[in-house]
């Protein structure tokens, strides 16, 4: 059985459940805006989960797929209703303990995810791999941040932690505002010019889009009045290997890498995602990705159906 947690609204989820089920695989979806009618009873890695009248034994679990945030923000009504929001909480918690405690393949367990949890450390990582990384600054210190800015032909700003923030340059209108930096740390880097390029690593495949467009930020290309295009792209060998390493590396079974290719042919890794949404990518390119994920889940199924005492 096959077990994939998140919103059934959720595209990557949804696009992994429907090639699951057209390969024939069995599949249990944990949809956490129905946390409110489900119950999870645990002991060690044995148990079950019920969401209606649906249930699920924990022993049969061979495969987890999930995509999942705080349940409590997923459930109707969860912020007026303290009841519920202790219950989400704790149907989160059990979950946890669940994937700490099973045999099955976890697609991507959450200490391999938490790496993304600071952007600094995670560029540690990255640069310890072989890839170049941007010279970068965290400071809350304005001083520091305007000498940082000098000395770069163009710098960029952006989020420290895993939460989504839109990559921009650093203006006049940034300039004048500095010393806000003072109550929170920012992150600066040199902006490296190039080709950007996502890079999906789904078990031993790996996916390459290549995007083009002129925003500081392509996920954001429309709110600079800009245009992105997404196209299928092929790495060679060395350096689609060096991207499979990296994911694998920090412990993630399915990963999205970002990279940017210099005018001066050097390679830049700028982040690891390690719940990329990659139907986005897929359906601009045609690649394979949904696919990938269900080979990679029903592989983790067969194998762990070999494992002795299972």
């Amino acid at each position: 059985m096959i077990l994939l947690w998140g919103l059934e609204t959720d595209t990557p989820l949804c696009a992994t459940r429907e090639t699951l089920l057209g390969r024939g695989a069995d599949v249990f979806f944990l949809d956490q805006s129905r946390v409110h009618e489900t119950s999870l009873s645990l002991d060690e890695a044995e148990g079950e989960i019920r969401v209606g009248r649906d249930r699920l034994d924990l022993s049969d679990v061979t495969a987890i797929y999930l995509r999942c945030d705080d349940s409590a923000e997923a459930a109707p009504d969860a912020r007026e209703n303290a009841e519920l929001r202790r219950h989400a909480g704790e149907i989160d918690a059990a979950m946890g303990a669940f994937l700490e405690a099973t045999a099955a393949l976890v697609v991507n367990p959450f200490e391999a995810m938490a790496t993304n949890g600071s952007k600094p450390y995670q560029s540690a990582l990255i640069r310890a791999r072989g890839f170049s990384v941007p010279e970068t600054l965290v400071t809350t210190d304005p001083a520091a941040a305007r000498a940082f800015v000098a000395r770069q032909e163009s710098a960029i700003y952006k989020s420290v932690s895993a939460v989504r923030s839109i990559v921009k340059r650093v203006g006049a209108t940034q300039m004048a505002r500095l010393e806000d930096v003072a109550w929170c740390p920012t992150q600066f880097q040199a902006h490296v010019p190039g080709r950007d390029f996502r890079v999906h690593v789904i078990g031993d495949h790996v996916f390459a889009s290549e995007i083009v467009s002129d925003a500081d930020d392509y996920r954001y290309a429309g709110r600079q009045g800009e245009s992105v295009d997404v196209k299928a792209s092929t790495l060679d060998s060395a350096l689609a290997g060096k991207c499979r390493d990296l994911a694998h590396g920090l412990g993630l079974l399915a990963a999205g890498v970002d990279l940017r290719l210099t005018p001066d042919g050097e390679w830049f890794c700028f982040e690891v995602n390690p719940s990329p949404a990659f139907t986005y990518y897929e359906s601009a390119t045609g690649q394979p990705m949904a696919e990938a994920m269900a080979e990679l889940l029903i592989g983790g199924a067969r194998s762990c159906e070999r494992r002795p005492g299972t």
